[in-house]
């Protein structure tokens, strides 16, 4: 990160391949070195205070002072220094010496330093039964990590590891002092070591231990201060934070803000970045980003790097964890915190570099040209500069240099460069930005995802996915090109698993499903999502505001037509009153905005005033203080005058003694008197000459100092009785104009009030209408439905009618026909007796049988 901030966090740019995260704390060295690998010995010892514990204390170290009270720190140190003076060796600490300052005392920080001889007594303050086993844990971590006295030529093999873990296991597991001493005598060997292969020996011993066991809580609690966590940005620029067992990304990203001032950072995150390197390929993979949950340890992710490396065969794997936007809202446009910004510009600077924005040739010189100016300014001559050919390399995207000649790239940067002579490196990363932005994928953050079902068949088998506010955006990864956008309006829907996205989309007016293998899925959807809640926001936003400015004059129901012109006329005249409202109040809010800033500068004038008076005292108390000086010399040049006229005196004494005198001797001895008084009133003369002048020149002093105060008061008292005068006045002026605004807001809103009173009446009266109406309506529908109940019932009754004369035609006939039929009857049985009797005649009688 190319700001001052970031380079005073940084002590050291670091590549990529910073393996784990875990930063091994670096510490000056005090000793020196004597050319055995043991440093030269000081033959006394600090005494344990709490001054010398706190003095020169490293910063990784300062976790541990509440501890000291376990550490046996000067019985550790003499019992050491015992052994090596036995052993016929000067020193024994590990440590360097910068320049030729030498250590004479050892202490604390000593004691907790790399050696590779045995300790002679434990680090704790631990049971003395249990010293013989501490002495023989540091044995088997010397063994361990490489650095044991045996001569061994041979590595140690894995089984061997495995057996001296198990033994540090047995001892320690069931005695919690043991543990705790195991992990400082770890933790000791982890401080300046200057072997590599040991020191990541040691570390692998720490994580072992930590694994199966923990330490006490208070060691426990330093441990976790004591390993740190390197945590970088898109520029290589890093930060070291120290991290506990229950610190979350969330956790992190807060305590990033507050070290580089970021203010507004909830747009930001940590991502995992995975960088693969296939050793049979000298190219370096590509940069994975993969987000991370605000509620994940850090001791976790942490874990979980060594873990994959572990897994990954046949490639390197470098993992680190990166500090960068989650994605672009439109919203950050009008964010102008610098950190923020610089972030934004690295960032971009950054996806511009892998070629995520395909831009034409002078689009690419104008944005190089721009990112040179942001790096070194504007220079004459900036082909001279060293770093020319570097800077020209770095800023602009392989894929895009490769198409020309070199030269051809150079003449087009440079002559964009020239024409930016008069922008600062501010403006020009503003333009940057700009630019960018200004592309249909600008602001995008993108995803690499691979094919799995394409309806189209348009789209390479591996795609990059760039998403922003504008919608989806499809890239090609090699060559870099960029295929096809849908906007936001035509995805109609979308989601994801743990290792697929989905899209339904509208392509050339027809629906498909795209479906593409990734792990974020999630991430994808998140910021798809989010960018669809600010178009509908922002769209409800524009309505709401839109409702706001105007009133809502509809009823439910449509009025009829004579009853519309009045009710168009009060809306009118209410949107009338509205604007006429709203402008009142924004020129009443400007005018009491313009007060405030009268108010405000009549207050810096009072303080400005404060000033020149406290001013004013000091210069008068200056005056005091050189009037008293004049004073002081005015007496003492009253005692000098004093004192030459007793001298004038004495001479007069002296010369009338003289005369009176006739002795030669007595006259010699009176003229050496008069000469030495003669000469000490020649220097009394000469003093009073010097004071006088000095007076003179004081008073001229005291004369100009009063006559240049009273010009200034006068002058401050003009421009402050003028600038009173005339704030008063706009004062004045400000409140008329905000009296007269009041009464007109007054007087607005009160027709306001009778017009909304007159058009609740109106609707009262169209409500009344409408109700008249619908019940008309009703009782129009009821007789329409009684006269057709009538017509119906009366249909009924003629056919019933019909029916009845019907029937009673056939009741009719059917009686007639059974009178027939018994008068038929009657006459067969007078028959039938008839011919009976007639039968019973003739059977007594010849009987005469008629013919039938």
């Amino acid at each position: 990160m190319a700001t001052d901030t970031a380079h005073s966090l940084r002590s050291s740019r670091s590549s990529f391949g910073s393996s784990n995260g875990l930063g091994t704390p670096s510490h000056n060295s005090f000793a020196t070195s004597n050319g055995d690998d043991y440093d030269s010995d000081g033959s006394s010892f600090a005494p344990l205070t709490p001054n010398t514990l706190s003095s020169a204390m490293p910063p990784e170290l300062a976790g541990a002072l509440p501890l000291t009270n376990k550490f046996q720190v000067e019985g550790f140190l003499r019992a050491m220094q015992k052994q090596l003076n036995s052993a016929g060796k000067r020193g024994f600490f590990s440590r360097r010496t910068s320049g030729t300052q030498v250590r004479e005392k050892f202490t604390f920080e000593d004691m907790l330093c790399f050696q590779k001889e045995p300790i002679p007594t434990s680090l704790l303050k631990i049971n003395s039964d249990l010293i013989g086993r501490a002495v023989k844990l540091f044995q088997v971590i010397l063994k361990y990590i490489g650095v044991d006295t045996s001569d061994r030529v041979s590595p140690m093999s894995l089984d061997e590891r495995i057996e001296l873990v198990n033994k540090l296991y047995k001892q320690s597991l069931k005695r919690s002092e043991l543990r705790d001493e195991l992990f400082m005598q770890v933790l000791k060997q982890t401080r300046n070591n200057p072997d590599r292969h040991s020191l990541i020996r040691s570390w692998e011993l720490m994580y072992l231990c930590a694994l199966c066991m923990p330490p006490c809580k208070e060691i426990g609690g330093y441990l976790s201060k004591y390993v740190r966590s390197v945590f970088f940005f898109l520029d290589e620029t890093f930060v070291e934070i120290t991290y506990e067992m229950a610190t979350t990304v969330a956790d992190v990203v807060e305590e990033l803000a507050g070290i580089i001032k970021l203010s507004p950072y909830s747009s930001f995150s940590l991502f995992e970045c995975r960088k693969a390197v296939v050793s049979k390929s000298p190219d370096p993979g590509n940069e994975e980003y993969i987000g991370l949950d605000d509620n994940n340890y850090i001791g976790d992710l942490l874990a979980d790097f060594k873990a994959s490396k572990d897994r990954s065969k046949g490639e390197i794997l470098q993992c680190k964890l990166i500090l960068k936007k989650k994605l672009f809202r439109e919203s950050d446009e009008a964010i102008t915190d610098p950190m923020f910004v610089q972030l934004s510009y690295v960032q971009l600077q950054h996806d511009y570099a892998l070629g995520n924005y395909p831009v034409g040739r002078d689009d690419a010189a104008q944005l190089s040209a721009l990112q040179i100016l942001v790096e070194i300014g504007y220079v004459v001559s900036p082909e001279t500069c060293t770093d020319w050919t570097s800077l020209l390399e770095r800023f602009l995207p392989r894929q895009l240099a490769i198409t020309r000649a070199k030269r051809d790239w150079e003449l087009d940067v440079l002559s964009h460069y020239g024409s930016m002579e008069n922008l600062t490196k501010d403006d020009a990363r503003q333009q940057f930005l700009r630019i960018l932005r200004t592309l249909p994928y600008g602001n995008s953050v993108f995803f690499a995802v691979r094919k799995i079902d394409d309806p189209v068949g348009l789209l390479p088998g591996k795609i990059i996915l760039g998403i922003n506010k504008r919608g989806v955006h499809f890239f090609r990864p090699v060559p870099k090109e960029y295929l096809h956008s849908a906007e936001l309006r035509d995805i109609m829907q979308f989601g994801s698993s743990n290792t697929a996205v989905f899209f339904k989309m509208r392509v050339a007016g027809v629906l498909h499903i795209f479906q593409f293998e990734t792990k974020q899925g999630e991430e994808i959807c998140v910021a798809l999502q989010t960018h669809i809640n600010d178009v509908m926001l922002r769209r409800y936003s524009k309505a709401r505001a839109v409702a706001n400015g105007s009133v809502n004059g509809s009823v439910n129901g449509s009025p009829s037509n004579n009853a519309r012109p009045p009710l168009d006329t009060n809306e009118k005249r209410v949107l009338e009153l509205s604007r006429s409202l709203e402008e009142s109040e924004n020129k009443v809010n400007q005018l009491q905005k313009d007060l405030h800033e009268m108010q405000k500068q009549e207050l810096e004038m009072k303080e400005d005033l404060e000033g020149l008076k406290g001013r004013l005292r000091s210069e008068k108390n200056y005056l005091e203080e050189i009037i008293c000086e004049c004073d002081k010399l005015r007496n003492m040049c009253d005692e000098k005058d004093s004192e030459i006229q007793a001298a004038l005196l004495e001479k007069q004494k002296i010369e009338v003694k003289l005369a009176k005198l006739n002795s030669q001797e007595v006259l010699h001895k009176i003229q050496d008197d008069l000469k030495a008084r003669t000469t000490e009133l020649h220097d009394a003369e000469e003093t009073n000459r010097k004071l006088a002048s000095e007076r003179a020149s004081l008073e001229e002093k005291l004369s100009r100092l009063h006559k240049k105060n009273a010009d200034e008061i006068a002058i401050f008292e003009g421009n402050f009785e003028q600038e009173r005068k005339s704030l008063k006045l706009r004062i004045s002026e400000l409140e008329r104009e905000l009296e007269v605004a009041t009464q007109n807001l007054v007087a607005a809103k009160s027709a306001l009030a009778l017009k909304d009173t007159e058009i609740s009446a109106v609707q009262n009266n169209l409500r009344e209408l409408e109700e008249l109406r619908e019940m008309k309506e009703d009782i129009g529908r009821k007789n329409e439905q009684t006269a057709a109940i009538l017509k119906m019932q009366g249909t009924q009754l003629a056919e019933m009618e019909a029916l009845y004369k019907e029937e009673q035609i056939m009741r009719k006939r059917y009686f007639n026909t059974i009178e027939g039929t018994t008068d038929t009857l009657a006459i067969l049985d007078s028959v039938l007796w008839h011919v009976s009797f007639r039968g019973i005649i003739f059977n007594h009688t010849h009987p005469y049988i008629p013919p039938i």
